[in-house]
């Protein structure tokens, strides 16, 4: 290994990263046109991730369960993720599509005050001053370029569905996005490994 390059020699690779990632590989030769095309049809999505840590679950105290719903504002759904030992009450947040990719270019104290304003609304004004505030750009995330996952808009499968999981040569393809149940999820990330297990199983 030299200059951050690492040599493999192997009978067989799978690729797990999402379609868009994985075009970012340069293969030698060339992906078929097939795969290469439905990797250029294949985005991820826009996702902010949001974080507010309080003292304690606040909410809880008035029977609340941390999660709500909303149409309006950049946060369309909220989720309490504190630690399950408890002590500090962390208040999670999404903010998704045309939202996230229109506050993810306004600045971080308009985007913090928007997003605890939701908060505020929805689980009173001790919301308003949490003890850090912490976010997740998923479109500038290095290895995912996005989240939850990749989506295909209308005909992409229909079209090129097949590429997403033919093996090219020794190459097989694995990941959530090639799941056939819980795409998308962590469960579909499993599913596929054992997939690719039992395709490379019949090949040694």
């Amino acid at each position: 290994m030299e200059s951050g390059r690492l040599d493999v020699e192997a009978r067989f690779c799978v690729v797990t990263a999402p379609p868009a990632i994985a075009a970012r590989i340069d293969y030698e030769p060339g992906l078929p046109g097939r795969r290469d095309q439905l990797t250029q049809r294949m985005p991820m999505g826009s996702v902010l991730k949001v974080h507010a840590l309080y003292d304690k679950p606040f909410w809880r105290e008035d029977g609340r369960t941390g999660q709500a719903t909303s149409d309006t504002g950049p946060v369309k759904v909220t989720y309490d993720n504190s630690p399950p030992a408890g002590g500090t009450g962390v208040l999670l947040g999404f903010i998704e599509g045309e939202e996230a990719r229109t506050w993810s270019r306004r600045p971080l104290a308009k985007r913090r005050a928007a997003v605890l304003a939701q908060f505020v609304r929805w689980f009173g004004a001790e919301a308003a001053k949490p003890k850090a505030y912490v976010e997740q750009n998923w479109m500038e995330e290095a290895w995912s370029r996005g989240c939850y996952g990749a989506w295909a808009p209308p005909g992409v499968l229909l079209d090129y569905g097949p590429a997403l999981r033919d093996p090219v040569g020794r190459i097989h393809w694995a990941g959530t996005e090639t799941a056939t149940e819980w795409c998308g999820y962590m469960d579909g990330a499993v599913s596929s490994g054992e997939r690719v297990a039992r395709e490379l199983g019949k090949l040694l």
